[in-house]
């Protein structure tokens, strides 16, 4: 059902001083920051052959970001996003077998314009799992 790995998402104290670490110590192309009004964050991608990097920082007071960095405040791995064809389909097939998604269930639009989901990490070994429709 799932395919590729789209991105891991790390959660930074400080966007500016994460995207050049990865730019200028790393020498990877990375993205200029675009914020997420409707997941309360703000991400810059870095891409790499393989998959990418998401850097996250919080968009607001409210943002789930700012509670992952208040628990963890030098930042840390948040997420992993892996593709799926069709997100209804392994939205159906993950409930059916026990798994948690969370929210409301409906996909929202995620940062590549595509519809997402997340999945609750105490379902899948302590991680916080997203699927994008590709």
């Amino acid at each position: 059902m799932i395919g590729r790995l789209n991105h891991i998402a790390i959660a930074v104290p400080d966007l500016e001083a994460a995207a050049a670490q990865y730019r200028d110590t790393l020498g990877a192309n990375v993205g200029a920051p675009q914020d997420e009004p409707d997941h309360g964050v703000t991400v810059v991608f870095i891409e790499l052959p393989n998959t990418k990097i998401e850097l996250l920082y919080p968009l607001g007071e409210n943002s789930p970001i700012k509670a992952f960095l208040d628990k963890n405040p030098s930042g840390g791995m948040h997420h992993v996003c892996y593709e799926v064809e069709d997100i209804i389909a392994a939205r159906d097939h993950l409930k059916s077998q026990g798994a948690r998604v969370l929210g409301d269930g409906e996909p929202k639009i995620g940062a590549h314009g595509k519809p997402v989901l997340f999945l609750h990490p105490k379902d899948f070994q302590g991680t916080l799992t997203e699927l994008e429709q590709v």
